[in-house]
C-alpha cells in the first residue's frame, strides 16, 4: 500500500460556523455523524471515499468539535493544516475574507510551483489554497509546461 494521506479533520470551537465557512468558500458538502459532534466533510467528485484511496485524487475529511480553546493568530502551527487545489486563489482569498477568514499569508508565486495564499478560517485553523496558474497566466508544477 503506498502511504497517502486519505482523510482530514478540521477542529472546530463553533462547527456550524465553520460548515458555513468551507461550504461557502469551496462547495465542501458536510453531514452529521450520528449524534456526536461530528461532521463528515465530502470535498468533491474523484475523493476517495475509503482508507485504501488510489494515487491522483483528493480526499474526504470530517470536522470535530474541538476539545480546547481555539489558536490565536500569528500564533505557530501546532499540528499539520491542509492545501487546496483550486482554479484561482486570488478570489477565493478575497471571498474567504468575506466569509469571516483572515489573510495568514497573501497570495503570492512561487516559480514552478504555481500560485499560493493562506487563510484562517474563523477559528484560527491555517489552511492554504494552490493553483497551477500564475499571476502572470504561465502554469507551474501540474499544468502542463510554462
Amino acid at each position: 500500500m503506498a502511504n497517502l494521506v486519505v482523510h482530514f479533520e478540521i477542529h472546530a470551537s463553533e462547527p456550524q460556523r465553520l460548515v458555513d465557512f468551507y461550504a461557502g468558500l469551496l462547495g465542501w458538502k458536510f453531514s452529521q455523524y450520528g449524534d456526536i459532534p461530528y461532521w463528515t466533510i465530502e470535498t468533491g467528485e474523484g475523493a476517495i471515499g475509503n482508507v485504501a484511496g488510489s494515487a491522483g485524487h483528493g480526499i474526504n475529511g470530517g470536522l470535530a468539535q474541538r476539545r480546547g480553546p481555539k489558536p490565536e493568530p500569528g500564533a505557530p502551527v501546532m499540528g499539520c493544516n491542509f492545501v487546496v487545489g483550486v482554479d484561482e486563489v486570488d478570489s477565493l482569498m478575497r471571498r474567504g475574507v468575506e466569509l469571516g477568514g483572515t489573510v495568514a499569508r497573501p497570495a503570492e508565486d512561487m516559480q514552478g510551483v504555481g500560485r499560493t495564499g493562506y487563510l484562517l478560517d474563523p477559528d484560527n485553523n491555517v489552511f492554504g489554497m494552490i493553483s497551477a496558474t500564475m499571476s502572470d497566466g504561465t502554469t507551474g508544477m501540474g499544468g502542463g509546461t510554462s
